[in-house]
C-alpha cells in the first residue's frame, strides 16, 4: 500500500468505530444491521483490513449515512484547511482511497464545512460496485460522468452514460456502478442530505 492510503485506512477504522459507539451498538448489532460479519468489522475497526466499496456501502447504510458522508467524516479537513480562510484544498493533501477488491479510487473534493459533498471516483475497466438501497436513503445525489463510460444500474433500470452525462437518483433502490468499457471511467458524485420522512 502507498503511504497516502495507510493514514486514510486508520481514519476509516476510527470513523466506523466512532459511528458504532455513538449508537451504543455492539459488533453483533452492527453486523446484524449491515450484513457484514463481526470478524470483518472488528478487523476494519482495528485498521487491519481495508474495507471494500461494497462493505463500506453496507456499513454506511446501517448507519443511515451515504458512503460519501462516511468517507468525508473519516477524511476530515486537510491539515492546512483551518489556516486558509479561503478553504483551499490542495490535491496533494487530499487522500485517495482505493478499493482493494476492484481498484475503484475515490477522492473527497469538498471539505466538512461545505453544505454538499462532492467526490471524484475513478472506476477501472471491468469494475462493478453494488450498493444497497439503504445507502441512498435520506440523500439527494447526482452522478456526473467526466470521462469514459458508466453503466449505472438503478434498481432494474440500466442507464448507459457517457462523458458529460448526468443522472439524478430517485427513490432509494439498490444501485450498481459498472465500467463495461475498455477505458477507465471518471465521474463525480454530488450529494446533499434530504429530509427524513
Amino acid at each position: 500500500m502507498s503511504n497516502i492510503v495507510d493514514p486514510l485506512i486508520g481514519r476509516i477504522a476510527a470513523r466506523v468505530r466512532t459511528e458504532r459507539e455513538r449508537r451504543r451498538w455492539t459488533l453483533a448489532q452492527l453486523a446484524d444491521a449491515s450484513g457484514v460479519s463481526q470478524a470483518m468489522i472488528s478487523r476494519i475497526e482495528r485498521g487491519e483490513s481495508s474495507p471494500t466499496a461494497v462493505v463500506l456501502g453496507k456499513l454506511s447504510a446501517a448507519f443511515q449515512l451515504s458512503v460519501s458522508s462516511l468517507m468525508a467524516l473519516a477524511e476530515g479537513a486537510p491539515s492546512g484547511d483551518a489556516d486558509d480562510p479561503a478553504g483551499v484544498r490542495r490535491h496533494a493533501d487530499t487522500p485517495e482511497w482505493r478499493d482493494p477488491a476492484t481498484g475503484y479510487r475515490r477522492r473527497q473534493i469538498t471539505g466538512p464545512r461545505f453544505p454538499a459533498e462532492i467526490a471524484e471516483v475513478r472506476l477501472p475497466v471491468g469494475a462493478r460496485v453494488p450498493y444497497p438501497a439503504a445507502a441512498f436513503a435520506f440523500v439527494r445525489q447526482i452522478v456526473w460522468v467526466l470521462d469514459g463510460r458508466l453503466t449505472f444500474h438503478e434498481g432494474d433500470t440500466v442507464h448507459e452514460l457517457g462523458a458529460g452525462d448526468t443522472i439524478e437518483l430517485g427513490e432509494p433502490v439498490p444501485c450498481t456502478f459498472a465500467n463495461d468499457s475498455d477505458a477507465e471511467c471518471r465521474y463525480a458524485v454530488v450529494l446533499v442530505r434530504g429530509e427524513r420522512p
